[in-house]
């Protein structure tokens, strides 16, 4: 976009020590943002480190900093040549909050309100609506290249919660009670979206178990397996165990679920909240047997490229070479684990990538090994749009 006066809304104001501070923080980060896949990490200590800046402050830069982010082809080039013109179009492109509201009309109050829709935003800039994502990734997964896929790609993602709880009541009322609007998802019961910002880990009803933060899309997965009542389940890949809680719900206290992880931290995270939530029927593993279960979850490490809109950082570091290396990692686990289901029983594989080489050639290699599985019904792409919530896969098999 030019900076000439002569567009209209594009007389220039200033908020030099907060244009400032962006600018450096942008300094400090730019040489990481395309190869750091920890980035999250990195932002996080950097807000951090220096004591003047409040919480306030904090929520401000971060959300002027993830805006950037996803964005990145369309406000890098302005680095350079113009930063204080690079934190106007990134204060114009941030998410209506309260922390960047002020920020907003001091340097970018001239220019009209940003369009709802990615392509008035794009026209206004005189940028690409596809220029958001990388051009090489189209092969992987069109569909997110057009309409509201992209618009969703443009946006922050929401906050979801899952209940944990068979009286939800008192959890609800909760929430509404601090004033944070919520709405329970149409398409699955325990899923609630908060629709403000709220640390939801002070309350009541997380700290005593009865809500877990759990996007919308991992729920689903899940959800499209149905696990019935008293099976005894593996987490193969169970990470800090969002799946696992559900999991260990849904099969309810006449079933069990293992939960294994190469990761110790991880598996440490899970020990809390499954303590948390009362979740007895959960037992952690460090190693597995081979012993058979009713049912084995593998949701396999990948590329990560359903929650861009979450952790935009992943669309400039995610490259060919490492999707088609996550592929070979997800084929191995997903043979090693059919084998530890039962005759009968039920495989799921999950990610949360929109990648064809993730996803559908893996079952299709899969299924050219493993020649006594048979898919239960069609494998399942969820979209970032379709439920506003993180993309993932997930592939139900039965063992014959």
């Amino acid at each position: 976009m030019s900076s000439d006066s002569s567009k209209p809304g594009a007389r220039v104001r200033s908020h030099p020590g907060r244009t400032g501070i962006l600018a450096g923080l942008l300094s400090a980060l730019r040489p990481h943002w395309r190869g750091d896949p920890g980035l999250p990490g990195r932002i996080e200590a950097l807000l951090r480190s220096d004591r003047r800046r409040g919480a306030n402050d904090r929520r401000l830069y971060r959300e002027m900093i993830y805006t950037a982010l996803r964005h990145l082809p369309w406000v890098e080039p302005w680095l350079d040549r113009d930063p204080a013109h690079a934190a106007r179009i990134i204060a114009w492109l941030a998410a209506d909050t309260p922390a960047t509201a002020s920020f907003r009309e001091s340097i970018a109050g001239d220019w009209p309100p940003a369009p709802a829709d990615l392509a008035g935003r794009a026209a206004f800039l005189n940028e690409s609506p596809e220029g958001i994502l990388p051009g090489w990734f189209r092969a992987h997964c069109p569909d997110i290249y057009s309409g509201v896929e992209l618009d969703a790609q443009a946006r922050r993602a929401p906050l979801w919660l899952r209940l944990q709880t068979d009286a939800p009541g008192p959890v609800l009322d909760e929430l509404e009670g601090k004033g944070w609007p919520i709405r329970r998802a149409a398409f699955l019961d325990t899923a609630v979206r908060v629709l403000a910002e709220a640390d939801v880990t002070k309350t009541a009803a997380f700290q005593s178990g009865g809500i877990e933060v759990q996007d919308a899309g991992s729920q689903l997965v899940l959800a499209a397996a149905d696990p019935a009542p008293g099976g005894r389940w593996l987490d193969a890949c169970a990470g800090a165990g969002g799946k696992t809680l559900q999991l260990a719900r849904m099969v309810g206290p006449g079933g069990s679920v293992d939960a294994h992880d190469i990761r110790p931290a991880a598996l440490e995270e899970l020990r809390d909240r499954a303590g948390r939530a009362g979740a007895r029927n959960v037992r952690i593993l460090a190693s597995l047997s081979g012993s058979p279960y009713d049912g084995v979850l593998v949701d396999a490490p990948c590329s990560g490229s359903g929650t861009w809109r979450r952790a935009p950082h992943l669309r400039w570091v995610t490259t060919p070479a490492g999707i088609d290396s996550a592929a070979r990692l997800q084929l191995r686990l997903l043979v090693e684990n059919a084998r530890r289901v039962r005759r009968g029983g039920t495989l799921v594989y999950a990610t949360c990538s929109l990648c064809l080489s993730e996803n559908e050639r893996v079952v299709e290699a899969l299924l050219g090994q493993e020649t006594d599985l048979a898919p239960s019904a069609p494998p399942t792409r969820l979209l970032p749009w379709e439920h506003d919530g993180d993309g993932f896969f997930v592939a139900v098999f039965r063992r014959a």
